[in-house]
């Protein structure tokens, strides 16, 4: 699998892993790491003979963690096999501009058009409820609504496609 480091891709390989012991190869280099959870997201973690305590914090994403050391912090993706194929089978729906999409999740409070309605610039489409305040999202440019993929009261994630506009 390929594993996104802040801006760094790396190819990474679990080998094995027995107990708390894994061997990894990442980016043709093997590394052997002796892994504990201390506690629930906090690992401490002996590789070559230095020792490092990690927090393991999950993103809003999915398979997106933040990860803390005492002096550093990183955003991880971890791009494997299904992350490639959903990415390749929505990089349609991404590249319609016109489509509304969540930028972050919240909840779907109001949904002000209907399939195959025009709309226009500016105009209102549906209104999300995220950390006790609403988002107006508003079209983009004209178009006809083609498909509403949520409804009221639905949480959606970010990122998430909520309308496809032709």
């Amino acid at each position: 699998m390929e594993i996104k480091l802040n801006d760094r891709m790396a190819n990474v390989e679990l080998v094995s892993r027995q107990g708390r012991f894994a061997t990894l190869i990442v980016d043709g280099k093997t590394y052997t790491i002796d892994m504990v959870e201390t506690e629930k997201g906090i690992y401490s973690l002996l590789l070559n003979g230095l020792s490092y305590n990690v927090e393991v914090v999950e993103g809003q994403e999915a398979k997106s963690f933040k990860v803390n050391t005492y002096l550093y912090s990183y955003d991880i993706q971890i791009i494997d096999a299904e992350a490639k194929y959903r990415n390749r089978n929505n990089a349609s729906v991404f590249a319609n501009e016109k489509n509304i999409i969540a930028p972050m999740p919240g909840k779907v409070v109001k949904i002000l058009v209907q399939d195959g309605q025009a709309v226009e610039p500016g105009q209102t489409l549906l209104i999300i409820s995220a950390m006790k305040m609403d988002s107006e999202y508003k079209a983009k440019a004209s178009g006809t609504v083609k498909h509403i993929l949520v409804k009221e009261g639905d949480k959606v994630d970010g990122k998430q496609v909520l309308i496809l506009i032709d």
